[in-house]
């Protein structure tokens, strides 16, 4: 990452003029090259990611205009930004991959949800059912199981899972996730709900989540 190495080299510079002209103490010269590190790291770092911040508000407009093309565009043209910042590049693959997916182009979503980020859990999601519907369970648990490490105080989340775990069926499975999803969340009603409901044997009702869950086209 740039960021990071521009700031080891002018602090690795600052060091190497401190101890070979200045002939300071190690100690001292070691203090003075972390802070400069610190401070070259912050400022670069605050630069970044206020450019990258105003392109992403501009995509946020589009989107709310539903200007979806648009909206990636300018999602795109910040992968120029991941050179300089950490998971900058997952981040994006996972917001474009979302807005073909809300979009059913299942194929384009793919590309980008498979190289998005784990914590992304919504994106994630979205990677799991691909999996699902290309008829790949072992990719999908895979998948929803790096998703709940992740993000494991998401109900829906756990919900999504045993859902499409129930839907390839693998109901024990599907009631093993939701009791594991039960203790990491807590207390939550449609959760325990549709634990319950697993059990006995009937469908889960997924309708309590409202947008969240539609999202998902299931």
């Amino acid at each position: 990452m740039f960021t990071l190495a521009i700031s080891l080299l002018l602090a690795a510079a600052v060091a190497a003029g401190l101890t070979f002209a200045a002939w300071m103490n190690i100690l001292y010269v070691s203090m003075i090259a972390a802070a400069v590190f610190a401070l070259c790291f912050f400022l670069i770092s605050r630069i970044v990611m206020k450019k990258f911040s105003a392109l992403m508000e501009e995509a946020q407009r589009d989107l709310q205009a539903s200007r979806f093309d648009k909206a990636v565009k300018v999602m795109e043209s910040g992968f120029r930004f991941s050179g300089w910042q950490f998971f900058v590049k997952q981040n994006l693959n996972a917001q474009i991959g979302t807005i073909y997916y809300l979009k059913r182009d299942f194929a384009k979503a793919f590309g980008y949800l498979d190289k998005g980020f784990v914590r992304n859990w919504v994106a994630m999601g979205m990677l799991g059912i691909c999996y699902m519907k290309r008829q790949k369970p072992g990719k999908m648990i895979d998948t929803f199981e790096k998703a709940c490490s992740a993000s494991k105080k998401e109900p829906l989340l756990w919900n999504l899972y045993a859902y499409c775990l129930e839907k390839v069926g693998e109901r024990d499975k599907a009631v093993a996730a939701m009791e594991k999803g039960a203790k990491k969340v807590g207390s939550n009603e449609a959760l325990l709900a549709n634990l319950e409901a697993l059990k006995e044997g009937r469908k889960m009702k997924m309708k309590a989540y409202g947008y969240l869950w539609y999202q998902f086209h299931l």
